[in-house]
């Protein structure tokens, strides 16, 4: 059984537009975040699929209909932080207070308990391996930032592969960090974003089953701008701009194969029936 997690943020907010679109201009730009939500929604629904949305507080803040939607559907609601800043730009107090905003901002819409949170842009690194300490002290059971690669943005070469526990001085919290494959004593980044997008599904298809032949889950993820081949163009640089759109008009299809041959559920289900076994 696999896990399906999906990072609720608009095209506009993402860390590759950061030098062209700043925070404090988020509200001029057409929202797409809702339309593209609902196709992801609906393409779960027709394939029986449940999974994991990470949803930036700042969307929640402004769509508190759609995280029902989400949650009454039968999806986990997670955080992914409330201003899709990287935890190695802010301070600890910075770190906590953006934590907290949209924690709180998700648990009043649904009501519910929120457990888990992924960092924008997988931004825990060895210079910000402090933040985990905090999301245990402020509650989270899990955490789904971690990226055993070599990334400018992001990524923990070395770090365990597969879910792991973590621990300080009182408890711990679990570590889901996202799938890759060895090859040539690298890690490999292939389950989601431009990776998926670019490399053959047939590709895919495999490791995900190496992956699960070996007894593990693989970490899929994806985000809604990524359904949207007719999303406003940002006038950026070569490199950011073929990050963003590559392959973005085949995703759809991809993910619906993926959804066929494999079996996936929230990252909750697995904490429940996992977490006390290892």
């Amino acid at each position: 059984m696999n896990i399906l997690t999906i990072d609720i943020e608009d095209y506009f907010q993402v860390e590759n537009f950061k030098k062209i679109v700043k925070f404090s201009d988020w509200d001029k730009y057409d929202t797409r975040v809702v339309r593209n939500t609902e196709k992801i929604l609906d393409i779960l629904d027709e394939a029986g699929t449940k999974g994991t949305f990470f949803i930036l507080g700042w969307i929640a803040e402004r769509y508190p209909e759609l995280v029902k939607r989400i949650h009454q559907s039968g999806h986990e609601v997670a955080s992914h932080g409330y201003a899709h800043q990287t935890i190695y730009s802010q301070s600890k107090e910075e770190f906590r207070m953006d934590l907290k905003k949209s924690k709180t901002i998700l648990e009043d819409i649904i009501q519910t308990p929120i457990l888990g949170y992924r960092a924008p842009s997988y931004s825990i690194t060895k210079k910000s391996e402090w933040a985990l300490d905090l999301l245990m002290e402020e509650g989270f059971k899990y955490d789904s930032s971690i990226f055993p690669i070599y990334h400018d943005h992001g990524g923990l070469p070395g770090a365990n592969r597969y879910p792991y526990k973590i621990y300080n001085h009182r408890e711990y919290m679990w570590e889901f960090p996202i799938s890759t494959m060895r090859l040539l004593n690298q890690n490999i980044p292939f389950s989601g974003g431009g990776y998926f997008r670019m490399l053959p599904y047939n590709f895919v298809r495999s490791t995900i089953k190496k992956i699960n032949k070996a007894g593990y889950p693989t970490i899929v993820y994806i985000h809604p701008w990524e359904l949207d081949p007719e999303q406003p163009r940002i006038k950026a640089g070569y490199l950011e701009r073929f990050r963003h759109y590559i392959n973005i008009s085949k995703t759809e299809e991809k993910l619906r194969y993926l959804l066929g041959d494999f079996k996936f559920k929230p990252i909750k289900d697995y904490l429940g029936s996992e977490r006390d076994n290892r």
